[in-house]
């Protein structure tokens, strides 16, 4: 079976967002991979300046993959910090790596377009990135397609090493490239945490129904007709209840069914699908030790996987 490999960024709490256009289609993938889901706390110090938060953030992350079906029996999770040996691996990628490779980097130039003065972190985050997925013979890698760059510089490092002192010594990857949903917000645009547009996963229904009633839509009355096909409300509703989604859409074309009503009916679908995990998510999270536990047995299966890797990297470049 071909290992399949996904990192998560731990720098704010899970919004629906998440949960339709990563952890739903990511956990899928079990049945057809070796799976391996690593929490990529080091990448957030990129950003995150909270200890106390990233520390929340890890564990939030965790319980609610945990939550929404991730079998530690069957799947490896566990820290990208409790497996070193993907520092050592980075210095040596690092070496084959060409510097304007890294200033071509989608983060390095936003950050530079918008006058900032980005920290190295963001520089090297490509190739700290590469030996994420190289350090665990990874054969697929599922990315958007606004992710083929990482990708394709992984690919080349690889290709690069295996060439330079020895074929086979690096697996090199191949993309899994799936259709993954645009999630809108409340606003209408992307839902994201920075854009304070998020539609939160976990809060109690009486919170998580007060957002969903404050979407934004048009102003129609009651007995015009709608238009369901962009409209943030639809596109959610046919996301989280794919299967009642023409119906919504007949009501809202024929007239006579308010935004009010259909608000209330995505409210419905997703406390359907997210209130039994809400209950899994806040008794893992309540429970730290047994969560750190879990991720701590992930991390000591993965770094036997990185230890061959890196035994292998060793002998190849001289340093044995």
């Amino acid at each position: 079976m071909k290992t399949s490999l996904t990192g998560i960024k731990p720098t704010h709490l899970p919004h629906l967002g998440n949960y339709l256009g990563a952890i739903r289609p990511a956990l899928s993938l079990v049945d057809q991979y070796r799976t391996l889901y690593f929490i990529a706390d080091y990448h957030a110090l990129t950003s995150v300046r909270d200890s106390d938060a990233l520390r929340g953030y890890i564990r939030d992350v965790a319980a609610t993959w945990l939550a929404c079906g991730l079998d530690p029996e069957r799947t490896l999770l566990y820290r990208q910090s409790d497996v070193p040996e993907v520092f050592e691996l980075t210095w040596v990628l690092s070496c084959l790596l060409a510097t304007g490779q890294l200033e071509r980097g989608h983060a390095f130039k936003d950050a530079l377009a918008r006058g900032e003065s980005p920290n190295a972190g963001i520089f090297n985050y490509p190739v700290l990135m590469a030996a994420d997925i190289l350090l665990y013979d990874t054969d697929v890698v599922p990315i958007g397609k606004d992710q083929k760059q990482h990708l394709e510089l992984t690919r080349d490092v690889a290709t690069r090493l295996n060439h330079a002192y020895g074929e086979g010594t690096l697996v090199v990857p191949e993309a899994l490239i799936g259709e993954a949903p645009l999630v809108p917000g409340t606003d209408g645009e992307k839902m994201s945490k920075s854009k304070g547009n998020g539609i939160p996963l976990f809060e109690p229904p009486k919170k998580l129904r007060k957002v969903i009633m404050g979407i934004k839509t048009s102003s129609e009355s009651l007995e015009d007709p709608k238009v369901a096909e962009g409209s943030t409300v639809y596109e959610l509703y046919a996301l989280v209840a794919p299967d009642e989604a023409s119906d919504m859409k007949r009501k809202l074309e024929a007239g006579g069914y308010g935004w009010g009503h259909a608000k209330e009916a995505l409210f419905e679908a997703v406390e359907a699908e997210i209130g039994p995990k809400r209950e899994a998510y806040l008794s893992i999270r309540a429970d730290e030790t047994q969560l750190d536990a879990v991720l701590h047995a992930g991390a000591h299966k993965a770094r036997e996987i990185a230890h061959a890797t890196i035994q292998r990297v060793r002998s190849a470049v001289g340093i044995d």
